[in-house]
């Protein structure tokens, strides 16, 4: 048996939930650094602050991936349970977002909204390729990815809109304007209503069905078998890893955050012996062993789109970050965040990041089907991750504000692959019984260089560029264009 093709209605009620989805990221990428810095921090701190983001990232996509792939609840489903908690987690997160008294109560909804959007994004990675023939993946991937530019387009505009409508865009120092309070709320409605269609409008398959279709006995061997032939010592050169960074951050005077990456290397080391000792004791597939095992026992097709995914994303968390500052200090010559003109300027970045979210929305359906069908997957994603590069590079080209939008159309159509390109391909080649894990730890990829731009770039910022934020936006060219030639390595498989 064959699943049956779906519909584009069909198409559109599968990733429908991720338009609510993005419109909660797009708010908080466009409007964290301002939350913050209207908040009392500086600059220097930003990246401290977004730490907490890409740490939820990296321990909830692969325990919720685990846990999915093994959940079945009758007529509530798979993967919907997941979407559905996450969504009012996320909801919750949005409506106390402009409450916040301080710093550290954003700090910590941050970490709570990033959260819960992993828990309900991750499961929706895996619930394509559930629902969907592998000749229809290309198409789902590419409506979800329409989806989530479209969700975006519509999270980053909310502050415009509302400036122009008459809400008040100013606020005393130490308070929020009103303009991104208002929008954090509405943001939280249009979530939950959001995913609340997906979960109404969709049937999963149950696990006898996806076994008539025959995905269930695609597969791999059993992660416990993998770890059995291991030694506990494949943990200790990452234990002896997160030593050495910790002992050079005060050799060097690094910033303390590095002290974060330390320790997750040596979490991981600790990880891996922990897991081999449980498979070769006969407790393998305990959920530590089992995500370990999946892990180090990645396909080589997935270790290949994993760097690229790595390079991609670092360039992509830099300028989350850094281009409310950047457009600020440049653009509208502003550095104080109590300023108007640095209101003005974080309303601007929200236009500017519609921009490249609609370029991606358009492009996913428009251009992305057309170009691979032409030149291949491999090489339609390196051209659209060259475009991203040329886009950050304009920033030291362009002498205005409305001239960024030229800069926004790479980007968007960088992002619009991005999100489409790599998990196509990898969709159509991992075994459907592990599709929520795999997809989990995919995104482990999507983690790791956010907290390595959250630890590591303000040092290199404080040491080189102190006063220069702009220079931020050299490294994310660079980075892309790093991950350009990466995408050309994947292998011919892909194309």
């Amino acid at each position: 048996m064959e699943k049956p093709r779906q519909g584009f209605a069909g198409l559109c009620n599968i990733s429908f939930g991720f338009f609510g989805i993005q419109i909660g990221f797009a708010l908080q990428n466009a409007n964290m650094s301002r939350v913050f810095q209207s908040l009392g921090s500086s600059i220097d701190d930003l990246p401290a602050l977004w730490v907490a983001a890409p740490l939820t990232g990296l321990l909830v996509q692969p325990i919720v991936g685990h846990l999915s792939d093994r959940t079945w609840l009758g007529r509530f489903g798979r993967r919907r349970p997941y979407f559905l908690a996450g969504a009012i987690l996320a909801a919750l997160a949005l409506l106390l977002m402009p409450l916040s008294a301080g710093l550290l109560m954003a700090a910590m909804l941050l970490w709570m909204l990033d959260a819960s959007l992993n828990i309900s994004m991750e499961p929706f990675r895996a619930f394509v390729g559930d629902m969907l023939r592998k000749d229809q993946h290309t198409a789902g991937y590419a409506v979800q990815t329409a989806f989530i530019g479209a969700g975006a387009v519509a999270g980053s505009l909310f502050p415009y809109l509302l400036d122009h409508l008459g809400v008040a865009n100013d606020a005393a120092p130490g308070h929020i304007p009103d303009t991104v309070r208002y929008s954090f709320w509405a943001g939280g409605a249009a979530l939950l209503a959001a995913v609340l269609w997906t979960v109404l409008t969709t049937r999963e398959y149950a696990p006898d069905e996806l076994a008539a279709f025959g995905e269930a006995a695609e597969a791999q061997a059993a992660s416990s078998a993998r770890l059995a032939l291991r030694s506990p010592a494949s943990g200790l050169p990452w234990i002896a890893a997160g030593g050495v960074i910790a002992l050079g951050v005060g050799a060097f005077g690094l910033e303390k955050e590095v002290y974060l990456l330390a320790g997750l290397l040596a979490a991981y080391g600790l990880a891996t012996v922990a897991a081999v000792l449980m498979a070769r004791g006969g407790r393998g597939e305990t959920m530590l062993a089992s995500i370990v095992g999946d892990f180090s026992g990645m396909p080589p097709l997935m270790k290949r789109l994993a760097l690229v995914q790595f390079f991609s994303w670092s360039a992509l968390f830099i300028m989350w970050i850094n281009t409310t500052p950047v457009v600020a200090q440049y653009f509208f010559g502003a550095k104080d965040p109590a300023s108007a003109a640095y209101q003005q300027a974080g309303n601007w970045v929200g236009v500017l990041f519609s921009v490249y979210n609609g370029v991606a929305a358009v492009a996913a359906l428009a251009v992305l089907p057309r170009l691979s069908a032409r030149i291949g997957k491999l090489r339609t994603h390196a051209l659209c991750l060259i475009a991203g590069a040329a886009g950050y590079a304009g920033f030291f080209i362009v002498g205005s504000p409305t001239a960024l939008i030229a800069c926004e159309v790479g980007i968007g159509l960088a992002w619009a692959s991005i999100l489409a390109m790599p998990y196509a391909i990898l969709a159509s080649s991992l075994p459907q019984a592990k599709l929520g894990i795999y997809m989990g730890l995919f995104n482990v990829f999507v983690v790791i260089p956010q907290l390595l731009v959250a630890t590591v770039m303000g040092s290199i910022m404080k040491a080189f560029f102190p006063t220069e934020p702009i220079w931020t936006m050299a490294f994310a060219a660079a980075t892309l264009l790093v991950a350009a030639l990466a995408t050309l390595r994947v292998g011919d498989e892909a194309a």
